[in-house]
């Protein structure tokens, strides 16, 4: 599909031969020409009718031209489109509006399709089209406007016989220009003439007078030039009174459905998807494609060479070598294959890289020229992606030790402009790791080591090529930050003990300490050391005052990592308050793509502390927001990665809903950030949640087990140990030792939070410590900032006290206060776990109108149910809505994740949705749910 003007192979290579000795031999004549003489005699000599054809304009081409050259038939003929020809009607119709307007360009690469593009709206317009393809040689007016008479005659358009070619192949005289735009002027109908390859005359001279004919001719001429350059003439004129028809390089562009008819014209059958990644990979280059499909038709897998095929070794390679790379002066071939090595360019920055002034004028030519080098604003280029492909892989053929240097050099600039990520992928392509890590710690990206993917300035791929043979405190720096962010500790603190402190006062060692500080901060949240995170916190907060505020406005992640570590570090030690201080200045930070992650991380461990708080539905709705950005930004596994589904999973087992807390587990456990060291505080959340989930399942004795987490901290947290107290003591109890269980619990540090406290007030009445409970209880109740969490169970505990000491009018009054506020918030599990007398007392009728609908089946009072409120408080989504049906057709979560091409844990996500908004908890109550409210 490529241009025939673009392609390698030329028919008239003989003429080019004929051409080159005709030039040695005119330039003698020209010699004994008279220099001075401005205009010569265009009268018809005799014999001329003869030589030149019929020159009233019939159609057969004369051979005699110029004196002493012929004409050939070749370059006067429309030329014919290929088998494979991809006829765009876009573009055609676009080109129909060359018969309204004096002049028309079409202005494209080579290769764009700019000729046949041309040829094919010729051949359909049904009238004669005036063709000449240009050649280098046609540089003398003479020669130039010999061919353009002899085109005119050829289609047919009436000319006097008194109008000749000119005499001297040199200059052409005024007179001749202006009888011929008179000639025309006074056709009845326009003549076309199409100009192919007109970037090869850049005669100013030959131009000016084609404008000169161009502008008298007035309505008799139609002008179409095919170029890949700006021709020569006022075309700012043109434009400014709508005179003129342009189609340019993007618009020539194959889209994807194009594409797909090209391949298909070349046999290739592929996928819609395949044909628009090879367009956005070509740009829609008209001959890469055509290139492409002809090397995949040889290739047994036609479709993954088309998306693998290496540009630099390709037929595409030596189309664009040729065409455009061997046709440039030394200077801009050195400059282009220096470009290469950039995504992107300005000419100071080109400069830099060739060592020689002037890049600008040559970089703007390049442009003008469709060289494949684009212009995007402001100064800056980019290369065609594969031309630049291309490039480099010739640079290496012919200079293999050169690209690094290149690197190297682009690094510098771009550092020293501000322009660090782009600075840093080429010190890492140059294998420069010291300035590479240098330039990382000095600009205080270290904590993008610890973001993770996706990011746009991503870093944790940069380093893969590092070597031990580097050395340095930043090359550690970046070392350790690598482990610890892969929580492989003592790898992460052995390269942390290298980094020396830099005496150097100023920024840079600001910097250095500071990136050092952010790490400590790290390492001291995983090894559940809040002291150590406090002092790191208080170190960061000096040395912040000593780098620039702009360089720590362009990177918030560092401040949200700090807070974030501190506050997780403070949660591990119990201290609540300090911990959400911290963590929700972490939400409050203006949202930034590298603080995806901190705030994530920020959110799940406020949940946390909403549940250990008793706040069920706040801590739902934190954990909800924590785990919908966890989807928005990859999923990239970090420490606190999966605590919003297990915060999710306790509040589920709280409302009795099992099925779905163990999905819930499951969930966080393939979230997590997988080996490593792992982080407390969300280990810790898990073996809370696990236990309990096992206990609502009577397993007493594994949910002992499963409540100790092993995680190695330097600190222990108390709301770990009364979770784990609470398991062995519940387990015992089971044993039929209540003495056994009571001393579990003696042995619980503080603090461990409201809900805490609920729970160990209900073990200790469970165990016999009745005064104990009811005081601890009763306290809870009285201070009322406690979550409802945490004030029904704090209410059981007095309503189960005042039911054993026979005060039966005061139990039931505090049952009621319970359940009312149970009901709210769909919290079931204290009352499933209150025993047989309070079980009792709720069958009563004064109780039971409060229970039914929500803890008992209506119409039941003697059974508790696993069933929220039967109101469907949200709307499912359609997708939702495709889950649910198939639940109805009891197919598996496999099945129904193969069936709607999903992923296992989309289907999840969805059941998990379709639970909350029906208020059910398992797979039977959903589906029949969903027929009582008419959804199935």
């Amino acid at each position: 599909m490529a241009d025939r003007d673009d392609s390698t192979q030329r028919d008239y290579s003989a003429q080019r031969n004929y051409s080159a000795q005709r030039d040695d031999s005119t330039q003698r004549d020209d010699s004994t020409q008279n220099d001075d003489s401005t205009e010569q005699d265009d009268r018809p000599k005799k014999g001329d009718s003869a030589k030149r054809g019929d020159s009233t304009g019939g159609r057969s081409v004369g051979y005699a031209g110029p004196p002493g050259e012929p004409f050939l038939r070749t370059r006067f003929a429309v030329p014919a489109r290929p088998a494979t020809f991809v006829r765009r009607p876009r573009l055609t119709a676009h080109l129909g509006q060359a018969l309204d307007t004096p002049l028309t360009m079409v202005n494209g690469a080579a290769g764009a399709g700019k000729t046949l593009l041309v040829a094919d709206w010729a051949a359909g317009l049904g009238q004669p089209v005036a063709w000449l393809t240009n050649e280098t040689g046609d540089q003398r007016p003479g020669v130039f406007w010999a061919h353009v008479l002899q085109a005119l005659r050829s289609a047919g358009t009436p000319l006097p016989a008194g109008i000749g070619g000119a005499g001297h192949v040199g200059m052409v005289g005024h007179r001749l220009l202006g009888r011929l735009a008179d000639e025309l002027n006074g056709l009845g109908r326009p003549a076309l003439l199409v100009l192919d390859e007109f970037d090869r005359l850049s005669d100013p001279e030959t131009a000016e007078q084609l404008e000169f004919v161009l502008h008298h001719a007035g309505q008799g001429l139609r002008l179409i030039l095919v170029t890949r350059t700006e021709p020569l003439l006022p075309l700012h004129r043109y434009r400014a009174a709508g005179a003129m028809t342009e189609i340019r390089n993007d618009e020539l562009a194959f889209t994807p459905e194009e594409a797909a008819d090209l391949l298909a014209r070349h046999g290739l059958l592929l996928p819609a998807q395949a044909a628009r990644a090879l367009v956005e990979r070509t740009r829609g280059w008209a001959a890469g494609l055509q290139l492409s499909a002809l090397a995949a038709r040889q290739d047994a897998d036609p479709e993954t060479y088309l998306k693998e095929f290496e540009a630099g070794h390709s037929v595409i390679a030596d189309f664009l070598l040729a065409e455009v790379l061997n046709r440039q002066p030394p200077e801009t071939e050195n400059l282009l294959l220096c470009v290469s090595v950039l995504d992107r360019f300005c000419p100071e920055l080109a400069e830099s890289l060739t060592g020689r002034p002037g890049a600008g004028p040559r970089l703007a030519e390049l442009c003008r020229q469709n060289a494949f080098v684009e212009y995007l604003g402001h100064s800056w280029y980019r290369l065609h992606p594969l031309f630049g492909e291309i490039l480099r892989v010739h640079m290496r053929v012919r200079s293999p030790e050169r690209e690094p240097e290149l690197h190297r050099r682009a690094a510098c600039w771009l550092r020293t402009h501000g322009a660090v990520p782009e600075a840093l992928a080429h010190g890492a392509a140059a294998a420069d790791w010291e300035f590479t890590a240098g330039a990382v710690v000095d600009d205080l990206a270290i904590g993008r080591l610890l973001t993770g993917p996706p990011r746009a300035d991503d870093l944790t791929e940069l380093f893969d090529g590092m070597g031990t043979e580097a050395a340095g405190a930043a090359v550690d720096l970046v070392r350790a930050a690598r482990e610890l962010s892969g929580r492989d500790l003592d790898r992460g603190l052995t390269h942390l003990g290298r980094v020396e402190e830099d005496p150097v006062t100023g920024g840079s060692a600001a910097a250095s300490r500071l990136s050092r500080v952010l790490l400590e901060s790290l390492a001291a949240r995983l090894t559940g050391a809040p002291g150590r995170a406090e002092r790191a916190m208080a170190t960061a907060g000096r040395l912040r005052r000593e780098v620039p505020a702009h360089d720590l406005a362009r990177h918030p992640e560092l401040t949200a990592l700090l807070l974030t570590h501190l506050g997780s570090a403070r949660l591990w030690a119990g201290h609540f308050e300090a911990a959400r201080a911290a963590l929700t200045e972490v939400t409050g930070l203006p949202a930034d793509a590298a603080t995806e992650l901190p705030r994530e991380d920020a959110l799940g461990h406020l949940a946390l502390l909403d549940y250990l708080d008793g706040r069920l539905d706040r801590a739902e709705s934190q954990a909800l927001a924590a785990t919908a950005a966890t989807r928005n930004c990859g999923g990239h596994p970090f420490p606190g990665a999966g605590l919003g589904q297990l915060v999710l999973a306790a509040v589920a087992v709280d409302r009795d809903e099992l099925e779905q807390a163990r999905v819930l587990l499951d969930e966080a456990a393939e979230s997590g950030p997988g080996g490593g060291v792992p982080d407390p505080v969300t280990e810790g959340c898990r073996a809370l949640t696990t236990a309990r989930l096992l206990t609502a399942l009577g397993d007493p004795e594994a949910a002992a087990d499963a409540a100790d987490p092993a995680v190695p901290a330097l600190v222990a947290a108390p709301w770990v140990r009364a979770g784990a107290a609470l398991a062995a003591s519940a387990a015992r109890l089971a044993e039929g030792r209540p003495e056994a269980a009571a001393a579990v619990l003696d042995d619980i540090p503080g603090p461990v939070g409201s809900l805490g406290a609920a729970e160990l007030a209900w073990a200790r009445l469970a165990a016999g410590r009745r005064e104990e409970a009811v005081r601890t209880a009763g306290r809870l109740c009285a201070e009322g900032v406690a979550g409802p969490g945490t004030t029904v169970r704090a209410t059981l505990v007095c309503a189960r006290a005042a039911a054993e000491s026979g005060d039966a009018d005061t139990a039931r009054r505090l049952l009621a206060k319970a359940l009312l506020e149970g009901r709210r918030n769909r919290l079931r599990r204290p009352f499933l776990d209150a025993g047989p007398r309070i079980r009792r007392l709720l069958d009563t009728p004064q109780l039971h109108s409060l229970a039914a609908g929500w803890l008992y089946r209506d119409g039941d009072g003697a059974d508790p149910v696993t069933e929220a409120s039967p109101l469907l408080v949200e709307e499912l989504s359609g997708r939702e809505r495709e889950v649910l049906s198939r639940l109805a057709q009891l197919m598996s979560t496999q099945e129904i994740a193969a069936d709607l091409y999903v992923s296992v844990n989309t289907v999840k996500t969805h059941l998990k949705s379709v639970y909350r908004k029906l208020g059910v908890g398992r797979r039977g109550d959903a589906v029949r749910r969903a027929r009582e409210r008419g959804l199935l």
